[in-house]
């Protein structure tokens, strides 16, 4: 009997941690990117008006805006969204790196310059033939990148996590302070409160002034990265 497909993503961090996420298929991939194609649309029909009132600056801020709208769109979602354009957020989708860190400027340059190969031979043919060919649904500029999409908040954790809400970032944190992070929330129920408010401590120039429970701050910091809520 043929066994069932795996579609789960796991990372094992320095502290022996396991971390999951369900990679996203084709399907909701594409869908995903027909309602990006729709935006982007929708603001280039904008843009088009802008001709009949400003006259010639009104070609030039068209042309300037479909080469934006084109190349940087996704870039800007994914890395100041977390991970997320509008077409990706509507399906519960998220761009991460291989390690499940927050995607980067470089990564998401990348995947996404890489979009202009994924189109050819015609419509995104190659895109979705290495999307079914490749284990984790990758396309072409993922695997340059080093960068997959998954399901956010999709899969059951591999160990409890604490009952805090989810908070955002409060500074740009790297790829390693970030899985720092999602470590110690995945461990710190397993912690004793001595250990991991000495763990805290290390992060005291990044917790902002006012917060009251510093552990329970990043354990929040820590839910969001994952894309808990």
């Amino acid at each position: 009997m043929a066994s069932e497909l795996d579609t789960l993503h796991r990372v094992v961090t320095p502290e022996n941690i396991d971390l999951q996420a369900e990679c996203a298929g084709p399907v909701s991939r594409c869908l995903a990117y027909l309602i990006d194609l729709g935006v982007r649309s929708a603001l280039l029909l904008l843009l088009a008006l802008a001709p009949l009132f400003l006259d010639g600056a009104g070609f030039g801020l068209l042309l300037l805006g479909w080469f934006l709208l084109d190349w940087f769109y996704p870039v800007l979602f994914e890395v100041l969204k977390d991970g997320q354009t509008p077409g990706k957020r509507a399906l519960g989708l998220r761009v991460v790196h291989m390690d499940l860190s927050p995607v980067g400027w470089n990564a998401s340059l990348v995947r996404n310059l890489l979009r202009t190969v994924d189109f050819l031979p015609a419509a995104h043919l190659l895109a979705l033939l290495s999307m079914c060919l490749t284990l984790r649904f990758q396309r072409l500029g993922d695997l340059a990148a080093g960068t997959l999409v998954i399901y956010r908040g999709g899969v059951p954790p591999a160990v409890p996590l604490p009952d805090v809400g989810a908070r955002p970032l409060p500074v740009a944190l790297d790829r390693d302070e970030s899985v720092a992070v999602i470590s110690f929330t995945r461990r710190s129920l397993q912690l004793s409160e001595e250990r991991k408010r000495e763990l805290v401590a290390i992060l005291e120039p990044a917790t902002p002034a006012g917060v009251s429970d510093p552990v329970q701050y990043w354990q929040g910091v820590g839910l969001g990265l994952m894309g808990e809520s």
